[in-house]
């Protein structure tokens, strides 16, 4: 019973100090100061990877290793592109879309606190 508690106690430190690794490796990669992100999601045809990759850039943000804005750019979406956009928009504080000819002057924008 003994060699049991001990392996589970190992396993429970290994775990421990993974977990804190990772926690420290993501606070080294984290901006510093007051800048921010903005990531671009390019978006084409019916947006099929575009909610995955929204919600993996909302992930990062929620868990404090990303700040600023995401801005998905219609490079092409067609109706239900747009709809799943539009959708995304609407339920995700801080998510936009933008035409992608009208991206840099969005993003100069945002720069000066307009968006």
């Amino acid at each position: 019973m003994r060699a049991i508690t001990e392996i589970v106690l190992a396993l429970l430190a290994v775990v421990g100090l993974l977990s804190l690794g990772w926690l420290l490796f993501g606070k080294i990669l984290t901006p510093v100061g007051g800048g921010r992100v903005c990531a671009v999601v390019p978006g084409e045809g019916d947006g099929g990877d575009l909610e995955q990759a929204v919600t993996g850039l909302l992930w990062l943000r929620g868990g404090g290793l990303m700040r600023g804005t995401v801005v998905i750019a219609d490079c092409g979406l067609n109706a239900a592109g747009k709809a799943v956009a539009a959708a995304l928009t609407l339920r995700e504080p801080g998510v936009a879309l933008c035409p992608v000819s009208d991206l840099p002057d969005y993003i100069r924008g945002l720069r000066e606190g307009g968006h």
